[in-house]
């Protein structure tokens, strides 16, 4: 039988906190999903911004 009800995987989306204050035109974002019981607060993790060229912070946002 079929699962019922929603799943415990969501879609977030991670955006660049430096590029903000860069002052650079474009955003850095990244989508990927998340357990939600296991994580139930924001995600944070390291990733590459292509604009700025080096591994950044990126931040969940709603």
């Amino acid at each position: 039988m079929a699962k019922k009800g929603k799943g415990n995987r969501i879609q977030v989306i991670l955006e660049c906190t430096e590029h903000k204050t860069s002052g650079q035109p474009g955003t850095s974002r990244y989508i990927t999903t998340k357990n939600r019981k296991n994580t139930p607060e924001r995600m944070e993790r390291k990733k590459y911004n292509s604009i700025l060229k080096k591994y950044t912070v990126h931040k969940e946002i709603k």
